[in-house]
């Protein structure tokens, strides 16, 4: 019971967040970054205080022994936000959506380099065919007359978003150490709030009817899709839900044609897909290089042994 509840909050959880990047998408057509960023961060902080108030822990899990390791996840999770709304606005959900499976394949330096890790030669290979993805996705803004200049801010942020979003996992993996998942969402959430707020100097608009329920629903959504995530993790190992991740691309996919009237061009949709393969063979590395290993070993026996066997 605890597995299949586990899964139905990973799926929940993936339907959450494209809500939120639905919001965005909606909001960002007449509201500044800054603006976006602040309603995402301040308003859900409420489901995240409820949440914390719902497990028990108010107020201790507000305390913290490392509130610079919480600064610093906060503030490479925040550019990674901004950059992940500019995408939003300038390009189709389901690209903005695809640009984000970047973020285990940019991961992979940065865990050579801070965790020491070593990853095998298939990951290596998956991370190419990620990049290749991301080639076949800018090709349609080279073609024409003109070059599509939003169409290259899009990609470009999204690149930056998935390079600091890789960064901000480093960073998330040091902190879960001795951090409660509660506290990490709050702190990020405290800060985004206030590096939005920062922004009201430089122009907010006045929103009103869609603009502010878009708005205001995507923090709603982003804090309960924190909340079903969490819950998700403490009932069924990550590499379970990892696959539910990638359903993102239907509903992405689904909004962009009905929402939007977008209907995706092949050689884009082709790229992503290229991207949302590596990420799968990121995220199975291990079982896919020990299948092969079996495979291998299985071939290499002698008529003999296998009879023997």
């Amino acid at each position: 019971m605890s597995m299949a509840s586990g899964i139905g909050l990973r799926l929940a959880a993936t339907v959450l967040f494209s809500l939120m990047m639905l919001c965005v998408r909606l909001a960002s057509i007449e509201a500044p970054v800054g603006q976006v960023v602040f309603y995402r961060s301040f308003v859900a902080l409420l489901p995240i205080m409820l949440y914390l108030a719902w497990r028990g822990a108010l107020p201790s899990g507000l305390k913290t022994k490392r509130p610079f390791g919480h600064l610093k996840r906060s503030l490479l999770g925040c550019v990674a936000m901004v950059l992940s709304f500019i995408s939003l606005a300038h390009l189709p959900l389901a690209n903005a959506t695809a640009l984000g499976f970047l973020a285990p394949l940019l991961v992979l330096p940065l865990a050579v380099l801070v965790l020491g890790e070593r990853p095998g030669w298939l990951v290596g290979a998956a991370a190419l065919l990620g990049f290749a993805g991301v080639g076949l996705m800018l090709a349609p803004a080279f073609q024409g007359p003109a070059l599509d200049r939003g169409t290259l801010i899009g990609i470009g942020a999204g690149l930056g978003m998935a390079l600091t979003t890789a960064a901000s996992k480093v960073q998330v993996k040091t902190l879960t150490e001795t951090e409660p998942a509660g506290t990490i969402a709050f702190y990020f959430a405290l800060v985004c709030a206030l590096a939005g707020l920062a922004s009201l100097p430089f122009g907010w608009v006045d929103a009103r009817g869609l603009g502010l329920l878009a708005l205001i629903g995507s923090g709603v959504f982003g804090g309960l899709a924190h909340i079903a995530m969490t819950e998700a993790v403490a009932r069924a190992p990550v590499s379970v839900l990892a696959p539910f991740e990638y359903t993102a691309m239907l509903w992405a996919l689904l909004f962009d044609l009905a929402i939007f009237s977008v209907t995706p061009q092949p050689l884009g949709l082709f790229g992503a897909a290229m991207i949302v393969a590596a990420a799968v063979v990121v995220a199975f590395a291990d079982k896919i290089a020990l299948r092969f290993s079996q495979c291998a070993k299985g071939s290499s026996e002698s008529p003999a042994a296998k009879a023997l066997s």
